[in-house]
C-alpha cells in the first residue's frame, strides 16, 4: 500500500482535525484522539489507485497531503469526476457502507494518506461517543456539497459551474490553511478543472488566450481570476455555504 510515514515528516499533521474544529468544537483529549487517528500516513504515488470500484473496503482513508479524486468510469470508457479530495478529506466513507464501492479513488498527485479501520472509528460509538457522532455528523457536510453539484448540472452555465467549483476548493483548503482570502494552489489542468466543475468543457472555449499559453504551474490560478471574476453570484453563494455544527442540547 505504501511506505509507512517517517519520523518528524510534515505529513505527521493533522488536517482533518483542523477541519472539523472549524465546524465543531473539540475537547483536548478528542483532538489526541484525532491526531493518533491520522497517524501511521502511508505514500500513494501520483496516479495510485487508492479505492478501486467493484472492490470491497472496511477501510477510510484520511488525506493528510496530496490531492485526490473520486471518480467512475462510464460504460461507453469515459472517466467522470465526482469529487476531488483535499488534505482533511475521508476516502471510503461509502464503500464501507456497501457490498462494494461505488467508485474509484486515485491520486493526481503523490498523496500521504492515513488508512483507518472501519472497526476503529466505531469504535468510538463505544468509548468516545460524543466524538464519534461529532466525526458522523462532518460527513453530512458532503451531502451538502454533492446537492451543490447537482444544482450545478441542472441550473447553472458552465462559466457558472466552472466558478462555483474553484470557489468550493478554495473555501475548502482556508479550512485546512492551505489557501490565503483569494487564491490557492493546486496542479488541477484545463481537463480536470472541467470535469471537476461537473461536465463544463465548454467553458475552455470561452477562455482568455493567455491563459491557454501559460505554463501547468501558473495556468489554474490565472483561470480561477478570470473565471471568479465573471461569476460574482458564485462567490456570493460559496460564501455562505460554510458548514456550522447545530446548537447542543442544553444540560
Amino acid at each position: 500500500m505504501g511506505s509507512v510515514v517517517p519520523p518528524g515528516r510534515s505529513g505527521a499533521t493533522v488536517p482533518f482535525t483542523q477541519k472539523l474544529s472549524q465546524c465543531v468544537p473539540l475537547a483536548a483529549n478528542e483532538i489526541l484522539l484525532l491526531r493518533d487517528l491520522q497517524s501511521g500516513s502511508r505514500l500513494f504515488r501520483r496516479g495510485q489507485e487508492i479505492i478501486i470500484e467493484g472492490k470491497t473496503y472496511r477501510t477510510l482513508f484520511i488525506v493528510i497531503e496530496g490531492v485526490a479524486i473520486r471518480y467512475r468510469i462510464l460504460r461507453d470508457g469515459r472517466r467522470h469526476v465526482l469529487s476531488v479530495l483535499l488534505p482533511g478529506d475521508i476516502a471510503g466513507i461509502t464503500a464501507c457502507f456497501f457490498e462494494s464501492s461505488l467508485y474509484s479513488v486515485k491520486t493526481i498527485t503523490d498523496s500521504w494518506i492515513s488508512p483507518v479501520p472501519l472497526a476503529r472509528v466505531m469504535n468510538l460509538f463505544h468509548t468516545h461517543p460524543q466524538l464519534a457522532a461529532k466525526i458522523f455528523w462532518s460527513f453530512s457536510c458532503e451531502t451538502a456539497i454533492y446537492a451543490e453539484h447537482l444544482i450545478a448540472v441542472g441550473r447553472r452555465t458552465a462559466l457558472e459551474r466552472v466558478a462555483h467549483f474553484l470557489l468550493e476548493l478554495l473555501t475548502r483548503l482556508q479550512a485546512v490553511r492551505l489557501a490565503d482570502e483569494r487564491s490557492f494552489y493546486l496542479p488541477l489542468t484545463q481537463e480536470l478543472i472541467a470535469e471537476g466543475a461537473l461536465g463544463a468543457r465548454r467553458f475552455r472555449a470561452q477562455l482568455p488566450q493567455a491563459a491557454v499559453d501559460r505554463r501547468p504551474a501558473e495556468r489554474t490560478g490565472m483561470i480561477a481570476s478570470w473565471v471568479i471574476t465573471r461569476s460574482g453570484s458564485a462567490r456570493r453563494r460559496c460564501g455562505r455555504a460554510r458548514c456550522r455544527a447545530p446548537a447542543a442540547p442544553a444540560a
